[in-house]
């Protein structure tokens, strides 16, 4: 028995392996499907397959009318009607066999039969075909020990049966002599030519190297039994369960195809190809068909129905009358055809499943020669990382008899693997390996991984985990699946030792095994709220912030209206906020936090200067960052500083966009309001006479350029769609493909927005600081050159930042008449000197340009008191986040070390798609089920009229679900833009 003392080691030895938690899953969690699969990477992507499937149906798969046209494809629906024979079925079966002949590279001279059934009886009877008890010359050699002998053991029960069965087959038939069957002395092995010759061997059957599929092949191996066969092919014959073969040979191209030619193999696909169960596929060598037929004259024994592949020559005899092999049902390569009826029950759709799967893998993988070299590359990275890892060990010790298609892994873990705990650690494991997870003796959980959802070895079997690396597999899936495993047996084992030391009375100490929780950091914390927040007025007359007070009381925070200067603050490990909205100056707020007196600062439109301190971060209600000038985040840009700087973006994207289109609507359309209004209420106008004097253009069909493809850009080109405008986009290459996807064209250039445009709106954003000359990338990005590409008479909007225009060439603008009206919206500081700012250059051109201009402060974003209390919030959020758990939502800039990003958060509906958007969506219950219901009734219908041609079907479609249609697609696109994924995916 292990001691308390050395259980207790193991288990701290396996906390401190896994303490940086889980590895990287594997694609496919299912290990188990075999070397051939339709490999898909999740649920998603099988339903993708599906859907491929199906569109590959249709256009294989035509009807035609009976003078050849083509009138349409047949549809997943008909053919899952059990349509077993005739046209299309027939091509079906011929197509699917046609790809296996080619893909695997069979030669011509081989015909490959297709029969009922699978696995272990598959094969028996497809070994039953050649052997005959009746021959007393046919001797048969199996590269498996004889059941029940003392070298059996490592065979495993499958083995032994299959083995069994062969004996009984001799013991029971009349002139059966079971001694004719000789059997390996170990597992996998083939004899020398020589040795096969000496014991009279007619049949090789080789079996040995499956059912574990972690044995193979020598090189040496396969020339000596090709060497054995060249010396007699006309009665030599050797047949193989080719399961773990197929794909999977680890030896030249050249060695692959003698194989292939000159041996009997065996193929259940049900295992080999996507999961299809119920039939197999056999290759026989012309020499062995003749055997076949030979054996039809004189039977030993009886062969299920289902299962011959030497019906009667003449159909409408009885079956046990004449038979021949070539009666079918046989693939014949050389004739392109198939020999042969089809038995009913089979299945074309399973069929045609095969046939796509194959098409699959060799667009995926590429050739047999591809895939058998990526079978031998895993088989060597196996290898290779077993050799770093002494805790796991491989069954097979010889590296050149090793399985390219399976590996068999045991566990090397000193006296716990020769323990009774060694047992209850492998099963242990393999519920975290799936999705059952495993509990502590605590009653803490530890979920399933579900990266391995069967890595059992078969019963009776040496070693603990087996599984299926074949070419199918990357090779870093493989690697994944081999860190999972040890990641799983770990974790299994500290809770089965848990157990153990719990069942033996002594103290287990649980809290050695919280490693790898995310830290927390605990203090005392200072923030500065150095803007207004309550943006209306309370019944006292003072800006009303006592929303954002609550929501930082809620959150077992500290509100305060006054100074930490002022305050004697008790060290009670809360975060205290101090509101300071009165700051305005770059003194004042140096004053107030250059000492690094606080912690973290949240700000709107104050410009926080290189000077002030703060350690822990800070927060820009909004998404432009130019007034975040501290060092401790690295300035504006936020790059190579202490602290994280983050934002709010999306806050007041809506707001903005909104007040952009309140000032194009002062101009566009150009219906003269309130001299109309004038004249209706002097008596002074007939609206049959004085309309004609009044002619104007409406916003439908002017073309409007938007610089920017941000939050606010992207939502007032959904204002300007709104208006039946035609809108062109200018942002970065990266975003060119969503835009175009929105309904949008896209422009490569500001002036090439601009070109031909009568509105002209802006939304960069002041871009990067250049720290060498003190100037932002986007300033002036408004120049002469983009101006002069638009329509004469346009309009600019710059609702973003005062810099982005040049306002020397604006002026020039209004002065030839390219631009009639321009809208401003700046910010302006009062100082002793006068205005500053940069609304300030636009002033200059009021005295030439007055009736042209409207300049606002900076007002259309932050004026809005529901929003700056929403942004406010937010930022309090990721204040807390920042300082509490090193968690930043928003990162502007470089992340800082110790800092854990959590990627971008918006307001539903604003900004692209993020992680956290479809996170929101995925576990919202009540949501998605409305979203899938919609969506795959509209699917439905819309896949059912791509795919019917008749014109009287499709008809009945459309008569019976148009108003299902349309009902679900207006509730599909409410649900969509509530979900807030209607918008690009962020580029993350």
């Amino acid at each position: 028995m292990i001691s308390d003392s050395d259980l207790f080691a193991h288990r701290l030895e396996a906390m401190k392996r896994t303490e940086g938690g889980a590895p990287s899953l594997p694609t496919n969690p299912f290990f188990g499907v075999g070397p051939i699969t339709d490999a898909t990477t999740d649920e998603v992507d099988s339903r993708l397959r599906r859907y491929e499937f199906d569109k590959w149906i249709e256009s294989t798969y035509r009807k035609y009318d009976d003078t050849g046209k083509d009138i349409g494809a047949f549809t997943i629906a008909e053919l899952s009607r059990s349509m077993h024979r005739g046209y299309p079925a027939d091509k079906i079966l011929l197509d699917m066999m046609r790809a296996i002949h080619r893909y695997f590279a069979f030669p011509k001279s081989n015909r490959i039969a297709v029969g009922l059934g699978g696995g272990h009886s598959g094969y028996t009877v497809c070994v039953q075909h050649l052997l005959n008890a009746n021959d007393a010359s046919q001797r048969v050699y199996v590269d498996t020990p004889r059941p029940e002998s003392d070298g059996a053991g490592g065979s495993g029960f499958f083995r032994q049966s299959w083995a069994t069965q062969l004996i009984e087959m001799h013991r029971f038939a009349e002139k059966g002599d079971e001694s004719r069957i000789h059997f390996a002395k170990r597992e996998g092995a083939i004899p020398s030519a020589k040795a096969l010759a000496e014991l009279g061997v007619s049949i090789f059957i080789g079996v040995g190297h499956e059912t574990t599929g972690a044995n193979s092949y020598t090189k040496e191996e396969i020339a000596e039994l090709l060497a054995w066969l060249d010396a007699d092919p006309e009665n030599r014959h050797a047949v193989f369960d080719a399961t773990s073969m197929l794909g999977a040979m680890p030896w030249e191209p050249d060695v692959v195809r003698a194989v292939m030619a000159k041996c009997c193999l065996f193929m259940p696909f049900q295992k080999a190809i996507g999961g299809i169960s119920g039939y197999f596929v056999a290759s026989f060598t012309p020499a062995a068909l003749a055997l076949i037929e030979r054996n039809q004259s004189n039977p030993s024994w009886a062969i299920p129905r289902q299962l011959k592949i030497a019906p009667p020559i003449n159909p409408r005899q009885p079956f046990s009358s004449k038979r021949s092999v070539d009666a079918g049902p046989f693939y014949d390569a050389e004739e392109d055809k198939m020999l042969g009826g089809v038995i009913n029950t089979y299945s074309a759709l399973a069929f045609a499943e095969t046939t796509f799967g194959l098409l699959q893998t060799e667009r995926r993988v590429g050739s047999v020669d591809e895939l058998n070299k990526r079978s031998a590359t895993n088989r060597r990275l196996v290898n290779e990382w077993v050799d770093r890892n002494g805790l796991f060990g491989l069954v097979v010790e010889d590296e050149e008899r090793r399985g390219a298609a399976v590996t068999l892994l045991k566990v090397n873990d000193g006296g716990i693997s020769s323990s009774d705990l060694h047992a209850r650690i492998i099963a242990r494991s393999k519920q975290i390996l799936g999705y059952e997870g495993i509990t502590h003796p605590n009653g803490v959980h530890e979920k399933g991984l579900d990266a391995a959802r069967y890595v059992n070895a078969f019963p009776g079997t040496p070693g603990d985990y087996r599984a299926w690396i074949g070419g199918i597999r990357d090779p870093e899936d493989v690697i994944a699946l081999l860190e999972n495993l040890k990641y799983a047996y770990l974790r299994a084992k500290i809770v089965v030792i848990e157990e153990e030391l719990e069942s033996r009375g002594s103290r287990v100490d649980y809290n050695e095994s919280a490693g790898g929780a995310a830290s927390v950091r605990e203090g005392t914390f200072k923030v500065l709220i150095a803007d207004a927040i309550g943006l209306r007025f309370n019944a006292a007359g003072s800006l009303d912030h006592s929303e954002l007070a609550a929501y930082i009381h809620e959150k077992g925070g500290v509100f305060h209206e006054n100074s930490a200067n002022d305050v004697s603050l008790a060290d009670d490990g809360k975060i205290h906020f101090f509101y300071r909205p009165q700051l305005s100056t770059a003194d004042e707020i140096l004053a107030e936090a250059g000492d690094g007196q606080y912690d973290a600062v949240i700000a709107a439109a104050t410009f926080i200067p290189q000077g002030a301190k703060f350690r822990l971060g800070g927060v820009r209600i909004g998404t432009g960052t130019g007034n975040m000038g501290s060092s401790s985040w690295g300035g504006p840009n936020g790059e190579g500083g202490e602290a994280p700087l983050m934002n709010t973006p999306g806050i007041n994207s809506r707001a903005t966009a909104q007040m952009a289109v309140k000032a194009l609507l002062k101009v566009l359309p150009d219906l003269p309001v309130e001299e109309l209004h004038a004249r209706v209420i002097g008596g002074d106008f007939d609206t049959g006479k004085n309309l004609a004097e009044y002619p104007t253009e409406k916003l439908e069909g002017k073309r409007i350029a938007i610089l920017g493809y941000g939050n606010i850009g992207r939502e007032l080109a959904r204002l300007a769609k709104a208006f039946h405008m035609d809108v062109v986009v200018y942002a970065r290459p990266v975003h060119r493909d969503n835009i175009i996807a929105e309904g949008y064209e896209y422009a490569a250039s500001p002036a090439e927005a601009a070109r031909g445009c009568d509105v002209l709106s802006v939304h960069l954003g002041l871009g990067k600081l250049d720290p060498a000359t003190g100037r932002f990338s986007n300033t002036g990005v408004v120049n002469a050159q983009v101006l002069s590409a638009l329509n004469d008479k346009a309009v600019l909007l710059n609702y973003d930042r005062g810099e982005l225009v040049n306002v020397a060439d604006l002026d020039a603008a209004l002065t030839s008449g390219k631009v009639r009206h321009a809208a401003i919206d700046a910010d302006i500081f009062k100082t002793s000197d006068g205005p500053s700012g940069p609304m300030k250059p636009y002033l200059s051109l009021l005295p030439k340009h007055a009736e042209k201009l409207e300049l606002l402060p900076h007002a259309a974003a932050d004026t809005d008191h529901p929003t700056r209390v929403a942004g406010a919030k937010q930022a309090v959020d990721q204040i807390v986040d920042a300082i509490r758990l090193f968690s930043v939502t928003n990162l502007k800039g470089d992340l800082p070390d110790g800092y854990v990003s959590q990627g971008a958060r918006t307001p539903s509906g604003i900004g692209p798609v993020t992680r956290s958007v479809l996170n929101r969506v995925a576990n919202d219950k009540e949501l998605l089920v409305q979203l899938r219901d919609v969506s795959e009734r509209i699917a439905a219908i819309l896949g059912a009229l791509d795919a019917v041609s008749e014109d009287a079907h499709k008809a009945r479609i459309v008569d019976r679900y148009r108003s299902l249609l349309a009902e679900n697609a207006m509730r599909q696109g409410q649900l969509l833009k509530s979900a807030g994924l209607v918008a690009p995916a962020a580029k993350d």
